[in-house]
């Protein structure tokens, strides 16, 4: 089978590392792919977002399914597109990936099924959104409604910053249309993990969970970013709150999907909070996470390409997988200035001194290779070194080995990711 991964991130390195070892693949391509990749796949340059480019890329080349990574094609309607021309994917179509296109969507559609969130206000009057913030107080969360590459949300401690956060996005055009208009929600306490299930229209099939750590700084201090390391199995997503999540949030959104005309097919990431044994999403993204996905693709020990082509067809309800035992935990190395501005092109050494370890796996997101065919960082997030343990502690040593095998002056990392998590090891 022919295969094609879209996408150039940390997420799609992932995904390909683990399509490569399936048996059903003859020939694996990804688009547009990045250094990492490279080594698992045929990289083809064309724009995860080139629709059209892609469509005729599959017809030329005789693809057979298409595994699409990130949220903006699959919003801009791809597998739609390959449906039209008799091709498989993995991904929802356009309707359905609103659940991520539209946080104001979201927001309705669990008002509407009864679905445990946050309560919010849509606005897209300046005047407006800050009387509701008024009302509401601070702490309050303020998120552009579209689309905004995992930065369009703003933790407000103060009604200042909160205003401040509407005016950029309303006036300033912080996030261009995706912030257009406003989502202003409550903020809510506990602890935050991601819940991943895979969906055939039908049917919902847990993956194994993760947490995610948003913020840039050590302490969860700091700005917000697409994800700075995460690890998996999240402990405070217990058998038991499983259940729970499946009962309350997961199946009545598969439920309200498919009576609303957009059946879910593909994965669906739940961002949830959890304090006190009750579980509230935050949001939902109509992809693996990222770095989410690394981790679980660290962790999986099935066949990946067998689960995705069910999710296609509609046959999950009898399918099953099966994961390691051992944490996987992932750190990301991000250019230095990140989330703000950053420089590109800096050279990135000791990549194979980080991989002696066989628990070892280095992801890349943005990279490339120059003239000289060294590793050069082109992106904020670079790289996700990934590592699996016993424990989360021991994961944590490993990969923080790893990552002081790398010489990359230009880059950093936090040095606490699994924290949360290793204190509660270490009180058990």
């Amino acid at each position: 089978m022919k295969v094609l991964v879209v996408g150039g991130g940390g997420r799609e390195h992932a995904l390909c590392w683990a399509i490569a070892g399936s048996p059903l693949v003859t020939k694996l391509f990804c688009a547009p792919g990045n250094a990492g990749i490279a080594q698992d796949a045929e990289c083809v340059d064309i724009g995860a977002e080139d629709i059209d480019s892609i469509i005729r890329f599959v017809q030329e080349n005789e693809i057979e399914f298409v595994v699409i990574g990130p949220e903006a094609p699959l919003v801009a309607g791809l597998s739609d597109k390959l449906l039209e021309i008799g091709v498989k994917s993995f991904g929802p179509s356009a309707a359905a990936a609103v659940m991520e296109g539209s946080k104001g969507f979201m927001k309705d559609f669990c008002a509407r099924h009864d679905i445990p969130t946050a309560a919010y206000g849509r606005f897209t009057d300046v005047v407006e959104a800050k009387a509701f913030v008024e009302k509401n107080g601070a702490p309050i969360v303020v998120k552009a409604d579209g689309l905004a590459a995992g930065k369009g949300v703003i933790i407000a401690e103060t009604t200042d910053q909160a205003n401040a956060a509407i005016d950029d996005m309303l006036e300033g055009g912080a996030f261009g249309e995706a912030g257009a208009e406003v989502v202003i929600e409550e903020f809510l306490g506990g602890e935050e993990a991601s819940f991943f299930v895979l969906c055939d229209g039908e049917t919902a099939l847990p993956l194994a969970s993760a947490q995610d750590h948003k913020r840039v700084g050590d302490g969860d201090t700091g700005l917000n970013t697409g994800g700075m390391g995460a690890y998996s199995p999240a402990p405070i997503v217990t058998d038991e709150m499983a259940e729970t999540i499946m009962e309350t949030i997961i199946g009545p959104t598969m439920k309200g999907m498919k009576e609303e005309g957009k059946p879910y097919k593909g994965v669906l990431y739940a961002g949830l909070m959890i304090e006190n044994g009750q579980a509230k999403l935050l949001e939902y993204n109509v992809r693996f996470g990222d770095p989410e996905c690394q981790v679980l693709m660290m962790r999986l020990m099935s066949d990946l390409l067998p689960a995705l082509i069910a999710s296609a067809d509609g046959v999950l309800k009898d399918f099953d997988l099966r994961w390691y035992d051992e944490t996987a935990l992932t750190v990301v190395m991000a250019a230095n200035g990140y989330p703000g501005s950053y420089d590109k092109g800096s050279v990135i050494k000791g990549l194979e001194d980080a991989e002696t370890d066989k628990d070892v796996t280095v992801f890349h997101a943005g990279t490339t290779l120059n003239d000289e065919k060294d590793v050069c960082a082109i992106g904020g997030r670079v790289l996700a070194v990934t590592a699996l343990g016993q424990t989360v502690a021991e994961a944590q040593t490993n990969a923080y080995r790893a990552v002081d095998a790398i010489d990359w002056p230009g880059g950093f990392c936090r040095r606490d990711i699994g924290w949360r998590a290793i204190e509660r090891e270490s009180s058990s």
